[in-house]
């Protein structure tokens, strides 16, 4: 299954020629070559050109740069209260790439591989190879699942679920099927954003003929991301009957103002996307630069509950290891 007519290069050629250096992607921008080899090292660029096209360039403070562009500060000192597992993944693991943190859902790391490498990433040091992420052997996952009659929900994560051909997509969806305690299978997954065409006509063909209800959270922070390409393949979803709900990382420098948290959920919810959570950010090492205090949350969830109707304001949430729950910012 490949790109639609439309599509200007397959899904899978668009992961082949992303950018995969920050001096690369300065250049092609018209900035200053300034380099970042430890962070570059420790977690490495890659940028499809598809996101790419939505940067401005010669503007090193544009939002969607900030994201993905490797920088001196990721470097410094270990900060006190980060970690390379801010949100107790490895303490969750229960079988090959399988995470059972809440009560009636568990969550498959199916892949290490992403669309795009996003800088505050919770699971930037993730021993996918570890795990057994990275093979294709999903059956000590299946069997636990299969063995935990208590949950009714799988969260296929990653990585990027969508990275996978739909090959092992449809192989995993039919052995979920086959477990009759499932009821819904949920895509946590951010390829729609920066690959649009990885949603196409077969694969949502194979979703919808499935007896599991297909959830599918996607991860936009900012409305710079939402461009046309990107908002007609989330209403092919949308109009296959698959809800689509977003949840976005408060990010300091990117999305940390109430004039664009608002312009983003208005654009999400004017194209059917629920905005979903609003999570403050996993204290990653590596990441500290990002974070915002969360008394500035607050009053910017605050701001938009003034502005925006109440389905459009998305819940202030943060994750915290060892909790039953993720735990609402108030």
């Amino acid at each position: 299954m490949g790109s639609t007519a439309s599509s200007p290069v397959s899904w899978q050629t668009a992961m082949k020629r992303a950018i995969r250096s920050s001096v690369t992607l300065r250049q092609m921008l018209g900035l200053d070559a300034e380099t970042a080899p430890g962070a570059e090292r420790d977690f490495p660029t890659f940028v499809p050109l598809e996101y790419f096209s939505r940067i401005r360039p010669r503007d090193p403070d544009d939002p969607l740069l900030k994201q993905v562009l490797p920088i001196a500060a990721e470097d410094k000192v270990q900060t006190d209260g980060f970690s390379s597992d801010p949100v107790g993944d490895m303490g969750s693991l229960v079988a090959g790439g399988l995470l059972h943190k809440y009560h009636g859902r568990a969550l498959v790391v199916t892949t290490g591989a992403c669309g795009v490498h996003c800088r505050y990433c919770f699971r930037r040091q993730f021993p996918y190879h570890d795990v057994g992420s990275q093979s294709d052997d999903y059956r000590p996952a299946i069997d636990y699942l299969r063995s935990a009659t208590e949950l009714d929900e799988v969260i296929l994560s990653g990585g990027d679920p969508l990275t996978l051909v739909d090959q092992k997509i449809d192989r995993l969806m039919s052995e979920l099927e086959a477990i009759p305690h499932l009821r819904r299978v949920r895509f946590h997954t951010r390829m729609p954003i920066v690959i649009p065409q990885r949603i196409t006509d077969q694969l949502i063909d194979r979703l919808r003929q499935s007896r599991l209800t297909t959830w599918f959270v996607v991860h936009a922070n900012h409305a710079a991301e939402l461009d046309d390409a990107v908002l007609s393949r989330l209403a092919m979803l949308i109009d296959a009957g698959i809800p689509v709900l977003n949840q976005a990382v408060l990010l300091r420098g990117v999305n940390d103002d109430a004039e664009i948290l608002a312009s983003l959920c208005t654009r999400l919810v004017n194209h059917r996307v629920m905005p979903y959570y609003l999570h403050q950010l996993d204290r990653v090492t590596g990441a500290a630069h990002f974070e915002v205090d969360e008394a500035v949350g607050r009053a910017l969830i605050a701001e938009l509950q003034k502005r925006l109707p109440g389905y459009a304001v998305p819940t202030y949430v943060v994750e915290q290891a060892g909790e039953a729950s993720k735990t609402r910012i108030r």
